[in-house]
């Protein structure tokens, strides 16, 4: 597979679109570090655990946008819709199931649109699982030529931090990863 190389421009956000909803993987900037992004769907899932190494159960974040999350089956707390878009990652249980999932609403326009155009994206770090995140285009090139569809180059300045990761599926909600945003004065 040759990886095609595109640069994060808007003008190619049309192109990209497609390439998502053909059920390809790229590594995309996003408003934190890069990310594997797929469309949202069990085929697009298998190949990004499959080009990590990661463990099935290890839970992938679904990048959206409010609309989407809004008629969503998942119980979000209100003040989430105030936060976001933002670099908080929530875990969310789904209405009458146990089931959870991990949801962020990014904070850029670049991926948003994306979003509106295709739909939900999956998102994960650039990496094997286990492995530092990879956060430049070169260090991408380098790993992962030739085993993603596509990567979008862009110039990251400064150190790229995760999301937070915040468990809102019970009445006790944990914080799991310290990242990009400070929840704790929201739950105060």
């Amino acid at each position: 597979m040759k990886t095609m190389i595109f640069d994060f421009d808007e003008r190619n956000i049309e192109k990209i679109s497609q390439l998502l909803a053909e059920d390809k993987v790229g590594a995309i900037p996003c408003d934190t570090i890069y990310g594997f992004c797929a469309r949202s769907n069990n085929s697009t899932r298998e190949k990004i655990y499959e080009l990590k190494k990661r463990p099935q159960n290890k839970n992938l974040i679904t990048l959206m946008n409010k609309e989407y999350l809004s008629r969503s089956s998942l119980i979000v707390p209100k003040f989430l819709y105030d936060i976001w878009p933002a670099p908080l990652t929530a875990i969310l249980k789904k209405k009458d199931s146990d089931e959870t999932v991990a949801v962020r609403i990014p904070n850029d326009s670049f991926i948003l649109s994306l979003i509106d155009s295709i739909g939900p994206i999956w998102s994960t770090s650039v990496n094997i699982s286990g492995q530092p995140s990879l956060n430049t285009f070169e260090d991408i090139k380098k790993f992962f030529d030739n085993e993603v569809d596509f990567i979008v180059k862009k110039e990251i300045k400064g150190e790229a931090v995760a999301s937070t990761l915040v468990d809102f599926s019970s009445d006790e909600v944990k914080i799991i990863r310290q990242g990009a945003f400070d929840i704790k004065p929201y739950l105060i």
